[in-house]
């Protein structure tokens, strides 16, 4: 087996430059760096995890804590988290929070109080005082992406400015009867997403002087299908009659496009229709929609919490609003009369 004398043979170095190169810290330059990297990979050198664990106090390891792992936006987020902890080093370990109370209690008060992570990434969660005192009790760096949090290091998103985008832009094309695809209640958890969105969407109406309709609502859940089956009972619900739709996610605002071609409507001719997130199917679909990156906002949570590692003891972490951005393409234009 390769050793770290090797490596330093290899490279010209000392053995404490190589631990220090291959470990991700700063007080190495990025030449001696890249000649330590090359020697490892010619020789397949390793460092052994559990060695610069003893060395170094840390486990080279970030705790993710996430609720859904089979949904696009989670994925594509916790994608833009691994590209930079890996890039940095370190490993990732999931913990995916059910909705079941006593599963979530325990990832909280057993799983992560293992020591096996050296900070916590908390994604898409409203944690309760228990669960905000719980991980700072850890005594490690804990970022959060979502919604405010007084406890802790927030990046958060605003839900509420999101759907009032959203639905400015319809209007600004003259729509004034836009229906609007939300979600049930059991989905409307952790930072109540679904309802912050139908809040921005009926702002921006009541700004504009016109009165929200319950008749042009209609909940689904952020899948697809559920967008699809949304939009067919809106579409198909006497005095309804929507000339444009705004979907609280890109993924139910694509449904309701196939389910309106389905009955006949063209898009945007005879319907225009606008969503959230940025969805890669967006594109291909020529979607309006408000993009909140979530691609960047696992890359940004990833920096702040490598940040976090770095910090001088007692600072004082930074809060900060994620960025979204309206981006119009062909299924939105004006409304005619």
């Amino acid at each position: 087996m390769v050793g770290i004398d090797e490596v330093a043979r290899e490279a010209g170095v000392s053995t404490a430059t190589v631990s220090r190169a291959l470990s991700g810290k700063h007080n190495v330059s990025e030449p001696t760096r890249e000649r330590v990297q090359e020697a490892a990979r010619r020789l397949g050198y390793v460092v052994s995890s559990s060695a610069s664990s003893l060395a170094s106090g840390r486990t080279r390891n970030i705790g993710v804590v996430i609720p859904h792992i089979d949904r696009w936006f989670f994925s594509t987020l916790l994608s833009g988290i691994a590209t930079e902890v890996t890039r940095a080093g370190y490993d990732i370990t999931l913990y995916n929070v059910t909705p079941d109370l006593e599963h979530r209690r325990q990832v909280f008060d057993t799983f992560l109080r293992r020591q096996r992570v050296d900070g916590v990434i908390a994604v898409a969660l409203e944690l309760g005082e228990y669960e905000s005192r719980a991980l700072l009790s850890l005594g490690m760096p804990v970022i959060a992406i979502g919604g405010p949090n007084a406890l802790l290091p927030t990046l958060s998103i605003d839900d509420v400015g999101l759907g009032r985008l959203a639905t400015e832009h319809l209007l600004a094309m003259g729509h004034r009867d836009i229906g609007h695809i939300g979600a049930d209640p059991e989905f409307d958890i952790d930072f109540h997403i679904p309802s912050s969105r139908r809040h921005g969407f009926e702002l921006a109406l009541r700004a504009a002087g016109v009165d929200p309709r319950p008749e042009l609502f209609e909940p689904g859940d952020f899948t697809i299908e559920g967008g699809f089956r949304a939009a067919k009972q809106l579409l198909g619900r006497p005095g309804a009659t929507p000339t444009a739709i705004f979907a609280a996610s890109d993924e139910m605002a694509i449904g309701a496009m196939l389910a309106a071609r389905d009955l006949g409507y063209r898009v945007p001719e005879d319907l225009s229709v606008a969503g959230i997130d940025g969805h890669e199917l967006g594109r291909f679909f020529q979607l309006t929609t408000v993009d909140q990156f979530p691609s960047g906002q696992g890359a940004r949570a990833a920096a702040a919490i490598l940040h976090e590692l770095e910090r001088p003891a007692g600072a004082v972490p930074d809060r900060e609003e994620l960025p979204y951005e309206l981006v119009v393409r062909g299924s939105t234009a004006r409304r005619r009369d």
